[in-house]
């Protein structure tokens, strides 16, 4: 194979991978089930066939890219519309602990032992069984837990302590720019942003490198180092 026809092929499967990535959404990239990261991996046979199979001509690799693309939407579609399609193409959660005993016939049918059960409890950092209440395995392989009442952490609410608003921790400026659309989620504008920044002493945006928002509402900000007056 002619290294100009490598070189077309590996950038053409890289920008064409992108823009399919793209249209697929987030929930494919997260790959919050089996059905996505079999999808995920299908993907990615099918484009390092493409630029290295010097047999497989380009047009059939790109066809099958977005011949599997449209039924990996179609079935993302169809799962929306569907409670029983979804159940079907990507299974149900199942109840493993229920009132703090374990279901022998759940994992049986999910093939889990409970070997397997004290490992996903380690990773959700519960390293006994007796402190769970609920445990629900998720479609995507992971576990999720409810603890009995005597091993819940105490929250400000039960202590009876007022609490400060809490926001999550956003970017609201990269490398001398805006984002507006995080703005928007936090439900802040960009006068509030410009008051907090006037307050600093800061007189334009092109000075900072970086500014978050952080949990308690004030804004952390980071000056660039090589901004020019």
């Amino acid at each position: 194979m002619e290294i100009i026809e490598v070189i077309f092929r590996t950038a053409s499967a890289y920008v064409f991978l992108l823009i399919l990535t793209r249209l697929l959404g987030k929930k494919q990239v997260s790959q919050l089930t089996y059905f996505n990261y079999v999808a995920g991996i299908t993907f990615g046979s099918i484009t390092a066939s493409l630029f290295i199979s010097p047999d497989t001509p380009v047009v059939y690799g790109f066809t099958s890219l977005v011949v599997w693309g449209l039924f990996t939407m179609l079935a993302d579609i169809i799962s929306i519309k569907s409670p029983r399609a979804r159940v079907l193409m990507e299974g149900e959660p199942t109840i493993i602990i229920k009132d703090g005993k374990i279901l022998e016939k759940s994992l049986r049918s999910l093939r889990l032992s409970i070997d397997d059960v004290n490992m996903l409890l380690r990773n959700q950092k519960i390293f006994s069984v007796k402190d769970v209440d609920y445990a629900v395995f998720e479609q995507n392989g992971k576990i999720s837990v409810l603890k009995k009442v005597d091993q819940q952490n105490i929250t400000k609410k039960d202590m009876n302590i007022a609490s400060n608003r809490v926001f999550f921790p956003t970017m609201l400026i990269s490398d001398g720019k805006i984002l507006y659309n995080n703005l928007r989620e936090l439900n802040l504008n960009p006068e509030w942003l410009n008051n907090q920044l006037n307050n600093a002493g800061i007189n334009t945006v092109e000075e900072i490198f970086y500014a978050g928002l952080e949990e308690d509402g004030s804004l952390f900000i980071d000056k660039r180092s090589d901004y020019i007056h």
